[in-house]
Formats: structure tokens, sequence, C-alpha cells
């Protein structure tokens, strides 16, 4: 198959999650995807691995990970969802997305497996997109011959398909509310399926703050006899200070009082919380035998990106864009604008999707911005932005509805002065679309000479 049809015939599957109507009938287990890869020869078990779940972080904790890594010399893979862009992004193999004939080549193979299973009748049913996409993913990095692949979630943990994996570390980020309807409505039921991938005996990494999340956490170590460190009783920090939204500091290990200088590039206090796990991880990894000094685990950090996230695309006036799909990560951009951008005037532009909670971001968010202009991704599961406006234009001290996004970008820079801000957020997938858009813009732009 070429690259477009690979593409196109995985889009026909459907995305990672199914309508909200769908939820309570949507079937989530593991077997399609470990039978797949026993069936292509088990390739999650040819590199060592660190799987990473949780609601807000595992994305940005992922980032660092694999630049630490890569700062040791280590051949490293790197899978995540969603993407931004291209589907191409969701699968990295030494800091560079897989080529539109590697993605094309791989998945022929995987879909050749599929059919054979199929028609034996080994598989009842054909893998969901994002089966299809991580055995990809798997088989790729096999092939590649990486030495350690950093990989996360899709949604939740137990069910999820990357969990056939037997990783070195298990890495659980902040938990908080997020797809209720398939996950659970509490933290304990939310806390139970991330926990799910906890291995017997296996090592654990958890930067959960939430109570509740964490008896949870312990519990499930307790029962599988898994060795758990909670970042809280690792490290303390000094010589914190900030610029630009970016954060330094100096993380200070409670067992020996090894003292490790952290500066980052990734905006947002919450990143620091996110070091601290992917700090803890890697000294995890160390003292599994992987080759991490302090130096590659500072340079790690020194070069980690994370496009998407609270990440500035320009200035004058300053655009941002951060992909906040739940409440607890619009408050973090609320703690983000009263520390970083407070008296500035905010240009929102927001835009969701059907099955988040849109009302509550709403009220955490746009009573803040001089005006919001709601818009809607391309995308089936988008809110209309008319249907936005009617649910959450009463929070807003100006709204306006501009349904094309390319649109209500355009009139968010003839309101915004240069000293104003414009803040893109909600959807990851609007995120990336309007990046995609102003990058363009950009580049399209002749030079002065």
């Amino acid at each position: 198959m070429t690259y477009d049809e690979s593409v196109q015939y995985l889009f026909s599957l459907g995305r990672e999650l199914a309508s909200p109507r769908q939820a309570s009938v949507t079937k989530f287990d593991l077997n399609n995807i470990t039978i797949l890869c026993e069936h292509l020869g088990q390739p999650q078990r040819e590199f060592q691995s660190v799987h990473v779940a949780g609601t807000n972080g595992k994305g940005s904790t992922s980032a660092m990970l694999d630049s630490i890594l890569r700062a040791a010399g280590l051949r490293t893979g790197l899978y995540t969802s969603p993407h931004l862009e291209r589907i191409n992004e969701r699968i990295r193999l030494d800091d560079k997305e897989i080529s539109d004939e590697e993605f094309a080549a791989t998945f022929t193979r995987v879909r050749a497996a599929i059919e054979e299973l199929l028609a034996s009748g080994k598989l009842a049913a054909h893998p969901t997109f994002f089966e299809c996409v991580t055995a990809i993913a798997f088989v790729y990095f096999a092939a590649a011959r990486a030495e350690f692949a950093v990989c996360e979630t899709g949604m939740g943990g137990r069910l999820d398909a990357t969990n056939i994996l037997l990783p070195e570390v298990a890495v659980i980020t902040q938990i908080d509310f997020d797809h209720e309807n398939y996950l659970g409505h509490s933290i304990e039921e939310i806390a139970g399926e991330k926990a799910g991938i906890i291995k017997p005996g296996g090592r654990v990494v958890s930067a959960a703050e939430h109570l509740i999340a964490r008896v949870v956490i312990r519990r499930r170590c307790a029962q599988v006899g898994a060795f758990l460190v909670e970042i809280e009783n690792a490290f303390y920090l000094e010589d914190v200070t900030a610029r630009d939204g970016c954060f330094s500091f100096t993380a200070i290990a409670y067992d020996t009082g090894v003292r490790i200088p952290i500066a980052l590039k990734l905006a947002g206090r919450f990143q620091v919380r996110n070091a601290l796990t992917a700090l803890a991880t890697a000294r995890m990894l160390a003292e599994r035998g992987a080759p991490l000094d302090d130096e590659a685990i500072a340079r790690g950090f020194a070069t980690a990106v994370w496009p998407g996230r609270l990440e500035k695309i320009s200035e004058h006036p300053d655009i941002y864009v951060d992909g906040t799909h739940n409440p607890a990560g619009a408050r973090e951009i609320v703690a983000f604008w009263d520390q970083f951008l407070a008296g500035r005037n905010i240009f929102l532009i927001y835009g969701a999707m059907r099955d988040k909670a849109i009302d509550e971001i709403a009220g955490l968010l746009f009573p803040r911005a001089s005006a919001v202009i709601l818009t809607a991704p391309g995308q089936p599961r988008a809110i209309s932005a008319p249907l936005l406006a009617e649910m959450t234009a009463h929070h807003a001290r100006r709204a306006e509805v501009v349904p094309d996004p390319a649109k209500a970008l355009a009139r968010a820079l003839e309101l915004a002065s240069p000293e104003d801000i414009i803040f893109i957020t909600g959807s990851l997938y609007l995120v990336g679309e309007l990046r995609r858009t102003w990058i363009s813009q950009r580049r399209d732009q002749p030079t002065s000479t």
C-alpha cells in the first residue's frame, strides 16, 4: 500500500474514541493486539520500554524521557497520541518521525497479518485504528533495533493496546477527570484504569497528587508486588526560577543528596512536576543498568520539546497554542496566565470535541479573556461553533462565532494589538490545525531585503 492509501485505510477504521452514545457498548480488551503481535513475532519484546499513563502530563513526561535517553546516546523510540498535524508524529525514532515510506511498508506488513488472522478466524473483528497504529509502532521500533521505547497510553491503561508491554518502569502522571464515559465517573475508578499498567514485580513512578488516586496506586502495587516511588518522597527543590514561563531549578534526591540542575524549555509550572516524574524514572532506569548519568539527564531536559503545549509560536502579538481539553488542564492555563500574562489582554480562540467538560472549562477560562472566538476543528467529533456559543457564551465578556478556524485566527489578529495575547486552546486538533496554518503563512511571507 502507498502512504496515502495506508493513512486513508487507518482513518476509515475510526479514531481512538467512538461517539459518547456508543461509549456504553464499545468493547475494549487486549485480545486483538495480543493475537496480532503474537502473529508478528512479539515485536514489543525486542526493545526495553517505559510505559506512561495518566490524565495530564503523560505526553510531556514521555518527551522528556525520550530526550534524556537520546542524550545518553541510546537509540530510542517514542510513541505518543494523538498527533497535531500528521499521523507520523505518533511514531518517532531518534527524534525523527517515521517516514511516509516506512509507515506504508510497516502498515502493509501489519495489514497482511490482520487479513491472515481474520481469514483463519483467529481474529473475530478487525483491530481498531489505535490497535493498528500501536502494532505499526512496535514493529517499526523492533525492525529499527531501538534500544528503548517510551510508549504513552492512548486512554486509560488497563485495557489500552499498549498494555501488552512489559516495561522496565511504569509511569503514572497526574490523574483527574477525563474520558469519564470510558474510564469511570470517580477518581477511584479512573485511577484504577491507569494503575492497570502496573505489572507484577514491576517498578513504578507515580506523580498522582489526588489522595484517592495515590491510595489506588499504592494498593495495586501492594497487590502485585511492585516497587513504587512517589515523586514527593524522592526529591526536594532549590533555586527555583522562571523566565518566559519556563522553569529552572535544582532537584535534590532525598536518598542520596545528589543535586541535579534542570533547565526546561517547556513552559508552565506544571512542567516542574512532569520533569520530576521523568527524573525519578531516569534514576530508576539507571539503577536497572541503563547508561544514564546526571550530565545526560540534565542535557535531556535542556533540549526536550513538546509542540502544542503552552507553546509560543509568534510575537507582537504573542500567540500561544495549548491542547487543553479537560478542567485540570484549564486550571493550569489559568495559573500560567496569572503568573506570566497578568495585566495583558487575552483574545481566546476555543474549539472542542463533544465529549469534553466544555461548560466547566469555559467557566474557568472565558471570564479572564477580553474576547472569546468560538470555532470548530475539522473533526467529526467536534462540537459546532454555534452550539458551543449557546452552551458557553454566557461565561465570556465578549463572544464571537467564527466557525472556520483560519478565519477565527484572522479575526483574533484584527482584534489584538501588538502588546496583546492570542491564546488558542481546546482540542489538540484545533491547536494542530491553527499551528500548521500559522507556520505556513509565515513561511509563505516574502522576506525583506
